[in-house]
């Protein structure tokens, strides 16, 4: 809240997520505010600022190696009320906005996942980089459930999710799953971490969300995760988990479930492919 001297936006690679966080910044800038915008050319920086030179002053342009960084004056008016971030509907009963991880319908591997959960499932749940809610939904759907976590680093994602699980068993953490921890451990997680930072495919993401599910699960806790096929965490689960079943799949995905009972002598079964 508030009316703010200056702004500084760092472009994300979605362009409507752009133009999204440049109007929110230009709605709190006061009359005649400089708004700083930084991006990289390869993420649409020069798009942007081809659009903005056409609503406003645009000067101090500097570009270095990928990127890009200029300073914009904003009109009385603003920026075009038709950038401003709006819900759609990507699915019945579920909004997303621009910008968030599968924007524009449900993720099929989050899909493959939650038909393989079972009918019933631990009390306590965490859903480590939930989204905009549509498999903890799925969870809370199961038989057993009293207390569901949802962990998200995008802040877009987790308002989409807020409005999407009303459930009251669900509790919302806005927060990096990498070093998310609660009070009490949990007795099951579920996940479908992501694999990039930025454009670089990064399987250290996902192996850092394993570390982290290992840690929140009670001796007798279990994980559900799925991954595309061609990730390598069958290493890292077993350095965390004593048990641990590729349970369904394709050529494009894996379905594992993973418990740290018998751990230090971890031992690993593929399901059939369908």
């Amino acid at each position: 809240d508030g009316t703010f001297d200056a702004a500084i936006v760092r472009l994300p690679r979605a362009k409507e997520a752009a133009r999204a966080r440049l109007a929110l910044a230009a709605a709190h800038l006061a009359p005649g505010a400089p708004l700083w915008v930084d991006g990289q050319k390869t993420d649409g920086a020069d798009a942007i600022l081809k659009e903005l030179r056409a609503l406003a002053p645009v000067t101090d342009v500097i570009s270095k190696a990928h990127g890009k960084i200029f300073r914009l004056t904003l009109p009385p008016e603003g920026l075009p009320e038709a950038w401003q971030a709006r819900a759609r509907e990507v699915a019945p009963g579920f909004v997303t906005l621009p910008g968030v991880f599968s924007a524009d319908h449900v993720d099929p591997g989050s899909r493959m996942l939650a038909d393989h959960l079972p009918p019933k499932l631990p009390t306590r749940i965490v859903d480590l980089g939930a989204g905009w809610g549509w498999l903890s939904s799925q969870a809370l759907a199961r038989a057993g459930v009293t207390e569901l976590h949802l962990v998200e680093a995008d802040h877009a994602a987790l308002t989409s999710a807020r409005q999407n699980v009303t459930d009251p068993r669900a509790r919302f953490h806005w927060a990096d799953a990498r070093d998310f921890a609660l009070k009490e451990p949990v007795n099951g997680v579920i996940m479908n971490p992501p694999f990039h930072a930025g454009r670089e495919a990064d399987p250290r993401l996902g192996a850092a969300f394993i570390a982290t599910a290992a840690r929140l699960l009670t001796g007798a806790g279990k994980l559900w995760m799925v991954a595309n096929r061609h990730l390598p965490y069958e290493q890292v689960l077993a350095q965390h988990f004593g048990q641990v079943h590729e349970i369904a799949g394709d050529t494009r995905f894996k379905v594992i479930e993973a418990s740290a009972a018998g751990k230090g002598s971890a031992t690993t079964r593929k399901a059939g492919r369908r």
